[in-house]
């Protein structure tokens, strides 16, 4: 009498295995939106970013391109950075406008984030434990916005290049947002301050190009299957580039392959 009860409860209590269904991605897209909100970023300009952000959101064009995808749904997530990186908006998922216009609502109310150095590289390390690792549910593709106006300089302990080498190696795209002020101007020529307040020599010195902000960006932040940069001509021209950049991101509907080969990649100036 007890082996059929005992086997009973066995199977109540046994995981049923995973299936096929089980892996279909239910986003098109898990999007991180990573901001600068360093030194150099004042209120004004913070504003700009945050109201760029949400009128991108609220977009026609975004709203359809979310509805438009296989599942007519996508993941949003926020993080400002500066010495630390700090989740703002955690995975919030959009999938009608009326998602969109309350996450826009969102994204406006955030309060005021700041700190001194642009720790890129910081950034690019905590975001698989901040907001990568938490996804709700499987998206085909994710994808890291890095928006900013300048250069890494935190002199962290390894490079802004090898933490981007290591989410592509995940699978996830970064694709970059520069903010230039100065078009064709040097960022970083000679020498970067540091934390400690030692000047160290910007490596590798390989070219003029690199030394600007959209060629530092291709060279150290742009990564993973189809990545691209899209350059913000100030920050007053934000918004137009977040609302291309969102259309262009939601729009490729490719999936991400569980261990990429080192990517190819399109630059959009």
């Amino acid at each position: 009498f007890r082996l059929p009860v005992l086997a009973a409860l066995c199977l109540l209590t046994t995981p049923a295995p995973l299936t096929a269904l089980d892996l279909t991605p239910a986003a098109d897209v898990a999007l991180v939106v990573s901001v600068d909100v360093s030194q150099s970023v004042d209120e004004d300009r913070y504003r700009l970013q945050i109201d760029g952000i949400a009128k991108a959101l609220v977009d026609p064009a975004v709203i359809d391109a979310i509805t438009s995808g296989p599942n007519g749904r996508i993941l949003f997530a926020m993080v400002v950075w500066a010495d630390h990186a700090q989740l703002a908006v955690p995975w919030t998922p959009i999938s009608t406008a009326s998602d969109a216009a309350a996450l826009a609502s969102t994204v406006r109310r955030l309060k005021r984030y700041g700190g001194e150095f642009t720790c890129l590289a910081r950034m690019f390390s905590s975001l698989p434990d901040l907001v990568l690792s938490d996804m709700p549910m499987k998206a085909a593709r994710t994808v890291v916005d890095v928006s900013g106006d300048g250069i890494d300089n935190c002199s962290p302990d390894v490079t802004t290049r090898e933490r981007r080498d290591e989410l592509v190696e995940r699978g996830v795209t970064i694709n970059g947002l520069p903010i230039i002020e100065r078009p064709g101007g040097i960022v970083g020529a000679g020498a970067y301050r540091a934390p400690d307040g030692n000047l160290e020599n910007l490596r590798p010195l390989e070219s003029r190009e690199q030394l600007t902000l959209d060629g530092w960006y291709r060279t150290n932040v742009m990564g993973g299957d189809l990545a691209f940069i899209l350059p913000a001509n100030g920050y007053t021209d934000f918004a137009r580039a977040m609302r291309q950049k969102f259309v262009t991101e939601i729009s490729a509907n490719v999936p991400a392959r569980t261990a990429p080969e080192r990517p190819a990649v399109i630059a959009i100036k």
